[in-house]
Order: structure tokens, then C-alpha cells, then sequence
């Protein structure tokens, strides 16, 4: 089992949303989270693109089966490359060793 963090600015919400259902993913939860970036630190252009320093943004926990991941991966990468903002879906996997 995987643990997939999904970031996004909140005008992603549906397609993120669209991208989890039709990966086959059961259940998820998401919640609004407050990003920032340090303009000292340019290692974060990627992430967030504005010149604010806080942005109102999603995180999507998703508690998986390994099989859909690669699917997700490649429907965001597909997402992300239609993209003419800067602004990305972002996704991290974890690997779970033991859960109840």
C-alpha cells in the first residue's frame, strides 16, 4: 500500500478530483492548506509561482493499492503538460509498511 500527497492550487480541485476517479482510486480526502514560499530561496520556482508568499492550495491524501499509482503519475504528467500557467499538480508516493 502507497500514500499518495497530491498538492494543487484550488482551481485544480475538480481536475485533480477527475484524475483520482478515473485512476480507479475508491476514497480519498483533501483538505485547504495554506502554502508559502521563502523569496529567498529560488529552489521552489516549480512550486509556487507567484510573487505572494502564501497561496490557497489543496492536499489530497490517497491511501492506495500500488497497481493505480503509475496511472495517477501519468495523468498528472499529461495535466501538467497541458498546463500554459505555471502553477502544477504535484504528487509524492510513500511506501507504507504497516498500517490498521
Amino acid at each position: 500500500m502507497k500514500l499518495l500527497l497530491i498538492t494543487a492550487i484550488q482551481e485544480f480541485e475538480n481536475d485533480v478530483k477527475n484524475i483520482l476517479n478515473h485512476s480507479g482510486v475508491k476514497a480519498f480526502s483533501y483538505q485547504e492548506v495554506r502554502g508559502y514560499k521563502n523569496e529567498s530561496d529560488g529552489n521552489l520556482d516549480n512550486w509556487f509561482v507567484s510573487s505572494r508568499p502564501e497561496f490557497n492550495s489543496l492536499l489530497f491524501t490517497v491511501f492506495i493499492e500500488c497497481e493505480c499509482v503509475e496511472d495517477i503519475y501519468k495523468r498528472v504528467e499529461k495535466f501538467n503538460a497541458k498546463q500554459e500557467s505555471l502553477s502544477h499538480i504535484h504528487v509524492a508516493a510513500l511506501q507504507i509498511e504497516k498500517s490498521l
